[in-house]
């Protein structure tokens, strides 16, 4: 069955719904709507004025089924193509306009909802016989049935089924209606409906299966063409594709895979940890998947096998295919029935032939009821065993999640402890910045306290120099004040003798004498104030040699800090270390070496002092002694 005609089933409930006074015919101004309507839901552009022209007010009243077809094919069924229309929202407005005239179901205690019954209505279309008014007949019916029986793991019961028969003969002879289907079965007489949930659940899954063309579908591990990982992905199996999803909600689909005549399915050795490997080849790529154990890669290769034979051989539909294969089988056992019914008739008239041909046909009978109860049986295992590996898969996969939650927990701890230890770390660190900082301050300040004692080192060098200096004049003006003192006495021996030189050296001596004592005079001045230059220098140089001391307790204290925990350990452990093995700074050497060389200057600053003082003592002795 094509498209429009598949169309045309739900147009036609749409159009006799609208026929209030049930004559055949439905006015114009309806028919507008229902024109536009179908406009919309079927994305075809609107042609007001066509609609105008066709449906303008005249004196031809209203319009039959057959005078609309024309413009119903005209215009919009025969713009209509695959894929550019929701089907399900076309059969939903249709099943919307007629379900208010025919079906009410608040009038009715109903074991289903309304959603179903919209269910049962498509699959009615699917099934029921292309002639008008649309009718299925039992055989359908009981098809139909027991699917939904087998999605529901219940086991068919034919029963009720055969009571409506006997009770209706029409039904076996006319077929059955859609709303006296919806009827019986809503009202629980043609199937035994335990769970509402649990008939809701199986018929959606018919309803994928039949209505939606869905041949199979199921989580299966999926290897990326990109990043060439295993990622686990639902996959929805049509005549024409696979499309693959996150999860089985169909929310975020994530590719499709389109099938042609070309594509091929073959299987794959396991490998990479994988196992139950098959890929679906087409014409520019590969695609490799992971079924979850062997049973359901042999239906899902043999599901697309099905799929790739439905596209070589042009047909869209699994069980439209599958609906006229019963038909062609059950025409062709009517003819087989009536030729043998007819050769019977003319070779025995008798009452035993009629027994024997009402055996033959009860043995038929009863064999084909053994070949569905096996075809159920079958079905009912394969079912089972689908259900039970579901299960299985279900409790791996939720094994796996709290394994995946468990190590997430475990990362997240030991990311927060690798926090802390980072931020200990940069605390650490920022405290020997500081610490650093510091030192390299006091490393300045001590190089600037060594500076400044350098300095007042070489001045007091050249203040005891000058010292030294003034100290040696004063001694040789000393000798020289001595050498005039002794020739003054000389002269005064020789008083009578030599009075006339005498005259001319006391003329030359005392002023020679007095020049001598006033330069004596004036060394001994200079002596006092270079001595109080030397104090004062000296006095600088302890101060200089007092910073220099702070500083380097400082810089000490700075490189060996000492913690309340470590000065114990210091204690029990006092060994003298060598600064390079402990990692002292490079300026520490310096300082020793610095510190020796202090300890010897002040060692010759005090003998020369001792010396100068000596010297200064016995100055002032003979000084004392020339008076």
């Amino acid at each position: 069955m094509d498209l429009k005609s598949e169309l045309l089933k739900s147009i036609w409930y749409a159009f006799t719904s609208l026929d209030v006074e049930r004559c055949g015919k439905v006015s114009k101004s309806q028919l507008k709507v229902l024109s536009h309507n179908l406009y919309t839901v079927l994305n075809i552009p609107h042609d007001p004025v066509a609609l105008e022209e066709h449906f303008q007010d005249d004196d031809d009243g209203p319009v039959s089924n057959h005078g609309y077809m024309p413009y119903l094919n005209k215009y919009i069924l025969d713009k209509v193509k695959e894929g550019m229309f929701d089907k399900e929202r076309f059969d939903d407005l249709c099943w919307m306009m007629t379900m208010k005239k025919n079906f009410n179901m608040m009038l009715q205690k109903l074991v289903v909802s309304e959603r179903d019954c919209f269910k049962l209505f498509c699959l009615f279309n699917l099934l029921s016989e292309d002639s008008y008014p649309l009718v299925m007949i039992t055989e359908e019916v009981e098809y139909l049935l027991k699917k939904i029986s087998t999605a529901m793991s219940q086991e068919w019961d034919g029963k009720p089924l055969e009571d409506l028969i006997s009770q209706d003969p029409t039904v076996q002879e006319e077929g059955m209606s859609v709303w006296t289907f919806l009827e019986h079965v809503s009202t629980g007489r043609l199937l035994r409906v335990v769970s509402a949930e649990a008939f809701s659940l199986a018929l959606d899954e018919v309803f994928l299966e039949m209505y939606h063309n869905v041949l199979k579908r199921g989580y299966m591990w999926k290897k990326g063409h990109m990043r060439r990982n295993w990622t686990e992905r639902w996959f929805v199996l049509r005549p024409s594709s696979i499309a693959y999803y996150v999860s089985e909600d169909l929310k975020d689909k994530r590719g499709e895979i389109q099938l042609d005549k070309s594509c091929v399915v073959e299987p794959v050795p396991d490998r990479e940890g994988k196992r139950c490997l098959f890929c679906v080849k087409t014409h520019n790529k590969t695609y490799e998947m992971s079924a979850s154990d062997q049973r359901q890669k042999v239906e899902w290769t043999q599901a697309i096998q099905t799929a790739l034979r439905l596209q070589r051989e042009g047909k869209t539909s699994l069980h439209q295919e599958l609906k006229l294969k019963r038909r062609v089988q059950r025409e062709h056992s009517n003819r087989e029935r009536s030729r043998s019914a007819r050769s019977s008739c003319s070779s025995r008239s008798s009452q035993s032939d009629d027994s024997n041909f009402q055996e033959m046909e009860r043995m038929e009978r009863e064999k084909q009821d053994l070949e569905i109860e096996s075809i159920i049986q079958h079905a009912r295992e394969l079912e089972i065993r689908r259900r039970e590996a579901e299960e299985r898969e279900r409790r791996k996969q939720k094994e796996v999640q709290m394994d995946l939650e468990r190590q997430l927990k475990e990362a997240e701890m030991m990311r927060d402890s690798m926090q802390a230890e980072i931020q200990e770390k940069e605390r650490k660190a920022e405290q020997q910045k500081k610490r650093i900082q510091e030192l390299e301050l006091t490393q300045q300040k001590l190089e600037a306290a060594l500076n400044i004692e350098i300095q007042a080192r070489l001045e007091e060098e050249r203040a005891r120099q000058e010292l030294e200096r003034l100290l040696e004049a004063e001694e040789e003006t000393r000798r020289q004040f001595q050498i005039l003192q002794e020739q003054e006495k000389i002269l005064e021996s020789f008083s009578s003798t030599r009075e006339a030189s005498n005259g001319t050296v006391e003329e030359t001596t005392p002023s020679a004498l007095y020049s001598a004592s006033l330069e004596l005079q004036n060394l001994q001045a200079s002596r006092q104030r270079s001595h109080q230059h030397l104090e004062e220098m000296q006095e600088r140089l302890r101060n200089a040699s007092q910073h220099v001391r702070h500083w380097n307790v400082q810089l000490n204290r700075l490189m060996t800090p000492i913690s309340p925990a470590e000065r114990l350990e210091s204690r029990l452990q006092s060994k003298n270390t060598c600064p390079k093995k402990e990692g002292a700074l490079a300026s520490n050497e310096f300082i020793c070496k610095y510190k020796i060389r202090n300890e010897q200057n002040n060692r010759l600053r005090e003998d020369e002092t001792e010396k100068l003082q000596l010297q200064l003592d016995s100055t002032c002795l003979s000084e004392e002694s020339g008076c």
